[in-house]
């Protein structure tokens, strides 16, 4: 029986509907193209890529021998050297593409992808995002910072290399403002932001909760938007990366190994995006109220939504997601239950 159902975090209803599960198929699995020759991701083609501006090596910049790399977008949608200057001609505004475009190279290997990294590949991974993010954090015009990973064809993504891009603005996308606010509003009403209060409630329920570890837990969302999705988030207040201890990066690595482990063991090989819920790495005016509240209210998040079908005509005009696959459902066979 379909339902709709409210997703709390990002405000959203979601129609759940299993009977949908049974039309033609409109998906396909990833196929890995295993042709490295002329990669510029991979170790050996070091000079097919701008200067490296991070990576984990024991030896010089921009040779081989490299754990991970970060290197400008070549194709950057933002460029740091701008200045923010408004603009106006009457009612329309506008500033320079000002901001930071990056490239975090998961691995040297062409054919990997996160659950092959193991537990060290994706710690590795996530210090160099924290290592990048706390860099980025230093230009004060830099306030918004989304991470995110598209894999796959149907995933977005133009490149097989695995890897991850950073896209720092000196603007907060809209929809983060509307969450900042209602986020505040549910602090000043229930002393606890709404992720911290929606964990909670995932791991009392227990019956989409997949795996637990430390201060983090994966669950399959209540109002999930895309069969399979899976949300990674603490159960107390981490407002970003690099508030983490060393052992919380431990424990999420794993987590997020056992996670991509459980997702292939039902789907195989699949296109999906993952992306990072962060706080806003600086103050403007845009955000300075929910700032001096942020690390007692704001918890970040990992989000990854599998893309085995392709999006019709009725989410794109709604904005409304429809779920053929029961998030319950997917919890039990991801738990093997």
């Amino acid at each position: 029986m379909s339902e709709i159902r409210l997703d709390r975090v990002h405000n959203q209803y979601v129609l759940i509907a299993p009977e949908r599960l049974h039309r033609p198929s409109l998906g396909h699995h990833h196929v890995k193209n295993l042709s490295s020759a002329k990669c510029p991701f991979c170790e050996g083609n070091e000079e097919l890529t701008p200067h490296e501006v991070f990576a984990i090596r024991d030896n010089e910049p921009n040779a081989q021998s490299w754990k991970t790399r970060v290197i400008p977008n070549l194709y950057k949608a933002v460029q740091i050297e701008l200045e923010d200057t408004s603009k106006r001609d009457g009612m329309f505004e506008s500033i320079p593409g000002v901001g930071a475009h990056e490239i975090l190279i998961d691995s040297p290997l062409h054919d990997s992808n996160l659950v092959d990294l193991g537990k060290e590949g994706i710690e590795n991974w996530l210090r160099s995002m924290i290592i990048r993010i706390e860099d980025l954090s230093k230009d004060k015009r830099l306030i918004h910072l989304s991470i995110f990973k598209n894999y796959g064809q149907n995933a977005g993504s133009t490149q097989d290399h695995p890897h991850t891009q950073l896209l720092a603005l000196p603007v907060m996308p809209q929809n983060e403002l509307v969450f900042l606010e209602r986020n505040m509003k549910y602090y000043r009403r229930h002393g606890r932001g709404i992720v911290e209060d929606v964990v909670y409630n995932e791991k009392i329920a227990k019956e989409r909760l997949l795996y637990e570890i430390g201060e983090f837990i994966a669950y399959c969302p209540f109002a999930s938007a895309f069969p399979f999705e899976v949300m990674i988030a603490p159960r107390r207040s981490i407002p970003s990366l690099n508030m983490c201890s060393r052992k919380e990066i431990g424990d999420l690595a794993l987590i997020i190994k056992e996670v991509f482990g459980m997702l292939e063991s039902q789907l195989g090989s699949f296109d999906y995006n993952l992306y990072f819920h962060l706080a806003p790495i600086n103050y403007n005016f845009e955000n300075e109220e929910y700032m001096k509240h942020i690390d007692r209210c704001y918890s970040f998040s990992v989000r990854i939504t599998p893309r085995i079908f392709r999006l019709g005509g009725f989410e794109v005009s709604t904005g409304m997601a429809i779920n053929s696959v029961v998030p319950e459902e997917c919890a039990k066979l991801l738990r093997g239950d």
